[in-house]
C-alpha cells in the first residue's frame, strides 16, 4: 500500500470522531468486544478515548491485523490514549445470564472502568440498553471507526493473554494456541480429558458433554 493510500485510510477511521466533535461532543469513546464465539474463557469488552491531537497509525480491526503489530498497537494505545476501559464476563456469568448479557455486561465493566466521562460513544453492532449518552452503533464499526478499532485491539489481545496464562494452569486444552475458540485439536482434547472450569457449559459442544445436573458443577479431569 503507497504512502499516499495509508494516510487516507487512516484519515477516512477518523470520520466518526471527528463528526462527532465537529457536534460538539468532546469526549468520543468507541467500544467493541472480543470473545463471544469461543467455548472457554471470558468475554471482554473495551472502550478507547483517543487523543484527536496524537492520531495512531493503523488501526483497523484485530482480526485484520498481525499479532506482533496488535501488540505493538496494544501498548501505543494504552500510552497515547486519553482514557481506556477493559472489563469482562467469566464463563460462569455468560453461563448464567447468557453470553450476549455477558457482553453487555463487560462493556459496562469497561465504560465504568474509564478514569474520564465520554460524552459521546461510538460502537460495533451491538445495543446496550444501560447507555444512557449519545451513540452510535454500526456494523464493522472496528473497521471504519479509530477508535472503535483501538477498543476491538485492547479488548482482543488482553483476552488472548488471559487465555495465553490460564494454558499454564491447563495445558492439556492448547488455550494459548486457540484461544478457547472450537478447533479441531480442542475438540479432541475436549474429548480426551473433559471440560474444565473455563469452558462455557452452556453452549452447545460443551453441553452435550455433561450430564445435564452436572451443567455448573462439572470439573475437569
Amino acid at each position: 500500500m503507497k504512502v499516499r493510500e495509508i494516510i487516507k485510510l487512516n484519515s477516512e477511521h477518523y470520520h466518526y470522531e471527528e463528526s462527532a466533535r465537529a457536534a460538539g461532543y468532546r469526549l468520543v469513546a468507541g467500544g467493541d468486544e472480543a470473545g463471544r464465539g469461543p467455548w472457554a474463557g471470558p468475554v471482554y469488552a473495551a472502550f478507547v478515548i483517543l487523543n484527536g491531537e496524537k492520531r495512531i497509525e493503523g488501526l483497523d480491526d484485530s482480526k485484520k491485523l498481525s499479532r506482533k503489530r496488535r501488540r505493538e498497537l496494544f501498548e501505543q494505545i494504552k500510552t497515547d490514549a486519553l482514557a481506556f476501559g477493559i472489563g469482562t464476563a467469566s464463563p460462569e456469568e455468560i453461563d448464567r445470564i447468557n453470553i450476549l448479557e455477558a457482553t453487555r455486561l463487560a462493556f459496562q465493566r469497561a465504560f465504568t472502568g474509564l478514569p474520564q466521562s465520554p460524552d459521546y460513544v461510538l460502537l460495533d453492532f451491538i445495543k446496550l440498553p444501560w447507555l444512557s449518552l449519545p451513540h452510535q452503533a454500526f456494523a464493522r464499526g472496528e473497521s471504519i471507526s479509530a477508535s472503535v478499532a483501538a477498543a476491538s485491539i485492547l479488548a482482543k489481545e488482553a483476552r488472548d493473554r488471559y487465555m495465553e496464562e490460564v494454558a499454564q494452569m491447563y495445558p492439556q486444552y492448547g488455550f494459548d494456541k486457540h484461544m478457547g475458540y472450537g478447533t479441531a485439536a480442542h475438540q479432541q482434547a475436549l474429548l480426551a480429558h473433559g471440560p474444565c472450569s473455563l469452558h462455557r457449559r452452556s453452549f452447545r459442544p460443551i453441553k452435550k458433554l455433561l450430564p445435564d445436573e452436572n451443567l455448573f458443577t462439572a470439573t475437569c479431569r
